[in-house]
């Protein structure tokens, strides 16, 4: 029992140590899957290389790191009110051309970094974004000023 205790304490740890840590470095995977994906291979190497003598306890601790992150995801789509806590939500860092540079430095992001992401997605100025959000894996949508006056799709042929 001493270890399903251990490994929820140590799951429950990482899961708040990777929400302080932040959203902007993120890759493909989220920081919690990365270092989930780190500890589970280490709980495993423990019992393979019998640092801990038992396969049991690694299997155990992964098993309980599993449950949780099944127990998190149904409680996620059960609850929508907690995904803001356990998944973030999407923040405004750029409105009308200017950079929220307040909301950046909560963010830990960079107008370097900022300004990288949005060269990727053919933008040369900042005055050319309309609105840029932080999405909650990391990745920044970048929504640029329209050129034509029109809202929406423009009409098929022969409708007046």
């Amino acid at each position: 029992m001493e270890i399903v205790i251990r490994a929820a304490v140590l799951f429950l740890f990482l899961w708040v140590i990777t929400r302080i840590v932040g959203r902007s470095s993120v890759g493909e995977l989220s920081t919690f899957q990365l270092v989930l994906f780190v500890v589970m291979g280490d709980l495993v190497q423990q019992g393979v290389t019998q640092q801990d003598y038992s396969v049991t306890s690694s299997v155990l601790a992964v098993g309980v790191f599993a449950l949780l992150t099944i127990a998190l995801a149904w409680a996620n789509s059960r609850f929508p009110r907690i995904r803001g806590v356990t998944h973030g939500v999407p923040v405004i860092i750029v409105r009308d051309g200017v950079p929220d540079m307040q909301r950046l430095a909560t963010e830990r992001m960079s107008l370097d970094d900022l300004m990288a992401g949005a060269r990727q997605n053919g933008i040369r100025r900042f005055d050319e974004i309309e609105l840029a959000v932080l999405e909650t894996n990391g990745k920044v949508s970048f929504f640029t000023r329209s050129l034509d006056s029109g809202d929406g799709a423009p009409d098929p042929p022969g409708v007046i």
